[in-house]
């Protein structure tokens, strides 16, 4: 009888090497969430886009404000367990913002200068399909996504490098679009 030093149970643990090398890193979820926050979720780009915001450098610098900001956001939280529960609660922000700004004809300044609470679309409109929609598309479609995307675990110091390269790089974007507003 040959002796075992340990015992097989036929199941995979988490900390295998082929498991560390498929789930991706902690900074690819920061940025893909963060680049939807400032580009998807930002009333001022659709404008842009469709001809009714006659200034590109508004949308320009509202994109970079919201991009820098919510990176710098996620990246100092960006640990394993509370990096999707940040990305949630944001992306629900910048949902219910956009829907407030689009659904209520506001200009875009509103977002800097307004309070909260009339960023919020009126209840009655998410009885049209319209908001509907723009809550499915641009909230709970990536938040589904996030949530069932796998994370990459790195060590503790590792993780910190990350993190703090992650947050410097956020601040010199949220710099730039305050600096271009």
């Amino acid at each position: 009888m040959a002796l075992r030093l340990f015992r097989t149970t036929g199941y995979s643990t988490l900390l295998m090497p082929g498991e560390s090398r498929i789930a991706p890193h902690p900074a690819r979820i920061v940025f893909w969430a963060s680049l939807w926050i400032g580009l998807a979720c930002n009333v001022a780009v659709w404008r842009l886009l469709s001809g009714e915001l006659a200034s590109a450098r508004t949308a320009l610098s509202s994109a970079a404000i919201m991009v820098g900001g919510s990176a710098m956001v996620f990246s100092i939280l960006g640990w394993r367990r509370t990096l999707k529960p940040t990305v949630t609660l944001f992306l629900l922000a910048a949902t219910l913002m956009a829907c407030g700004l689009w659904s209520q004809q506001l200009p875009i300044e509103t977002l800097w200068q307004a309070p909260s609470r009339a960023l919020l679309p009126a209840w009655a409109s998410f009885m049209r399909w319209q908001v509907l929609a723009l809550v499915l598309v641009l909230g709970l479609v990536p938040i589904v996504t996030v949530w069932n995307m796998s994370m990459r675990r790195l060590p503790g110091p590792a993780q910190m490098r990350a993190n703090m390269a992650g947050a410097f790089l956020a601040g010199l974007v949220l710099i730039a679009g305050i600096v271009l507003a």
